[in-house]
């Protein structure tokens, strides 16, 4: 177990000498998963650890994939999902140009999600989707479009949980273990390594995706996070937040009403 004056050392390093700035980050949370990482890396102590960081970037990229939780799945929560395809996709119908950021996005299982509803509502010829996760290595996966064969079913049923009236299968070409989505979703999408906790807001948006990322981040940097999906985000624009998330306590909950009462989207308002 690391002491908290090891995790401090840690996140000043990698800040200082990589950028990466995990010094707002839950601290708890933090913490297990840095000694989940020395145990599966085998290391004897934090010693080695922060010798191996210092001394080797491809390693600390490592770090970082460890660090950052890359769990998603496609259409995840469909329900949600349902809400978006009914509730949020028609309006947008009237825009001449559709831009939808999928911030934290990991390996991009969220942004397919939304691309193959967007062409079931006929929008996705007028649509971008950015694509943006702080580490590079997972994002490349959204330029591959390839995912596990395995996971396939349960994606299926989500899709069909979230009002998808088609074979599921049709969206992919299934090889060996893996299944290649079709080309033409990749070609909507802009992928890029963005960091929440210090660049800048980059375009205006439609709709902002950014779920299960805020919660291991403390209060001060996810009012930090908020206030740039605010500024990014149109008037009348959809910001769409995890299952455990919540804008009531933050300094832009005034500018927002809920869509629903139990999904978690929220309109601007102001």
């Amino acid at each position: 177990m690391i002491k908290d004056e090891d995790l401090d050392i840690l996140v000043a390093v990698l800040f200082e000498k990589y950028g990466y700035d995990f010094g707002n980050y839950a601290k708890a949370s933090l913490k297990r998963r840095v000694n989940r990482l020395m145990v599966i890396d085998r290391l004897p102590s934090f010693a080695e650890l922060l010798y191996r960081i210092k001394s080797d970037a491809s390693y600390t990229n490592h770090v970082v994939q460890e660090l950052t939780v890359n769990v998603t799945e496609m259409f995840r929560d469909p329900q949600l999902f349902k809400t978006i395809r009914d509730e949020i996709l028609p309006g947008l119908a009237t825009h001449p140009f559709i831009r939808i950021w999928h911030a934290g996005c990991s390996t991009g299982e969220e942004v397919y999600s939304m691309a193959i509803m967007l062409e079931e509502a006929n929008l996705l010829h007028k649509s971008l989707l950015y694509a943006t996760d702080l580490n590079p290595t997972v994002i490349e996966n959204i330029k591959r479009g390839i995912f596990p064969l395995s996971q396939m079913k349960q994606y299926s049923e989500n899709y069909i949980a979230a009002g998808g009236k088609k074979d599921f299968s049709d969206y992919y070409t299934a090889k060996y273990e893996w299944a290649k989505f079709h080309d033409r979703f990749k070609e909507k999408m802009v992928v890029a390594t963005h960091n929440l906790v210090s660049d800048r807001s980059f375009n205006e948006f439609q709709i902002i995706l950014c779920r299960n990322v805020l919660i291991y981040f403390d209060k001060i940097l996810q009012d930090k996070v908020l206030t740039l999906f605010d500024n990014s985000l149109e008037k009348l624009g959809f910001l769409i937040l995890g299952s455990k998330e919540n804008l009531r306590f933050s300094s832009i909950a005034s500018q927002y009403t809920q869509l629903a009462h139990k999904e978690k989207i929220w309109r601007k308002m102001k």
